[in-house]
């Protein structure tokens, strides 16, 4: 994957809702990001395989393939690629499973402006964003 530019980034946001990916798509564009869109898991996939970005926000629950199957592919193709899911779904569950196919954050929907450019400087930088916190181990 390419090396991450200081400022912009190019990120891909899929999510089949055209009502937060296109909200994504203002934000991040307005902190000077170049953004791809994706409807389904299918379409995020083909475009990370054409053209993969910097950074990958994603949605777990989309139509055509579940989102942990997408995060799965894309990781088995770049195991360097970098991912934030979006997702309303804060079960612990759901955060252990991402965390172990190797997404780097979530975003707890909706997302506030300055989650999303924190989440999204961290992760660029190398760093992973969990909100809610992981467990502490016993």
């Amino acid at each position: 994957m390419r090396e991450s530019p200081d400022v912009t980034a190019e990120i891909l946001v899929a999510d089949d809702s055209t009502f937060f990916r296109r909200g994504l798509r203002l934000q991040l564009e307005a902190m000077g990001h170049k953004v791809e869109e994706a409807e389904d898991g299918f379409q995020a996939l083909e475009r990370f395989q054409m053209k993969p970005p910097h950074l990958v926000i994603l949605d777990l629950i989309m139509t055509g393939m579940f989102g942990a199957e997408v995060v799965a592919r894309m990781i088995q193709m770049r195991p360097d690629t970098l991912v934030v899911i979006a997702t309303s779904d804060i079960q612990d569950e759901t955060v252990d499973k991402v965390r172990a196919l190797g997404a780097k954050a979530i975003l707890i929907k909706p997302v506030a402006q300055s989650k999303l450019a924190e989440t999204v400087s961290s992760v660029l930088a190398g760093g992973t964003m969990w909100d809610p916190p992981p467990p502490n181990p016993v």
